[in-house]
């Protein structure tokens, strides 16, 4: 591997540190996402119960308890409750979307990797090509095929180290933002849901 590394030239480097800098973050949202698959789940309806029998102080600390995106939606939306329908859905909503955008942490650098690293194997592969052109230069008309070969497939490395990395980084970036619609969409259900039962409990007001 050390020894691909090196035929490869210096570009190899800032695209190993791309494959390290991918894994660490799609690890690190795994993580986090597998924490959460369960967190809130149901909340909403545990909420407007307590709501219902008047314990808004129980709902409140029930909502926050549950260390939860769901659950700090809903604390928010308990405290403007007794606010307007329009100003607490946008109250809320925005509660919403700071969460998903918290979940979307990281995901555009994951993106960002994606995309440069085949370019920082293109351009590894340019600089390896301009090296052989130059030895074939130096060599005057005494051109090895074999010595044109290998400086022909040494250049190629890079580009094909970027790809390796690129391909498995864009469809890790391609799950992880479809982990974060789905969270979205069941945090807005869930938000929806509780002010419309608000709203009917409280008599429409």
């Amino acid at each position: 591997m050390l020894e691909f590394m090196a035929k490869g030239g210096v570009v190899m480097w800032p695209i190993l540190i791309c494959s390290v800098l991918a894994l660490a973050i799609f690890l690190e949202r795994l993580v986090r996402f597998s924490r959460m698959r369960n967190r809130g789940a149901g909340l909403s309806e545990k909420v407007i119960r307590l709501l219902k029998t008047g314990d808004i102080k129980a709902a409140e600390e029930k909502a926050i308890s549950s260390d939860s995106s769901m659950g700090r939606v809903l604390a928010q939306a308990i405290r403007f409750k007794d606010r307007d329908r329009e100003t607490l859905e946008t109250v809320v909503m925005h509660v919403a979307e700071e969460e998903v955008r918290n979940m979307s942490s990281y995901l555009q650098a994951l993106a960002t990797i994606g995309n440069i690293t085949p370019l920082l194997g293109l351009l590894g592969t340019v600089m390896g090509m301009i090296k052989a052109f130059m030895v074939i230069q130096q060599m005057g008309g005494k051109v090895n095929a074999a010595v044109l070969a290998g400086g022909i497939w040494e250049a190629m490395l890079t580009t094909a180290f970027g790809l390796a990395v690129a391909l498995p980084t864009v469809v890790a970036h391609s799950y992880l933002l479809a982990r974060v619609d789905k969270y979205e969409t069941r945090l807005n259900d869930g938000a929806v849901k509780f002010i419309t039962e608000l709203h009917h409990t409280d008599g429409g007001h």
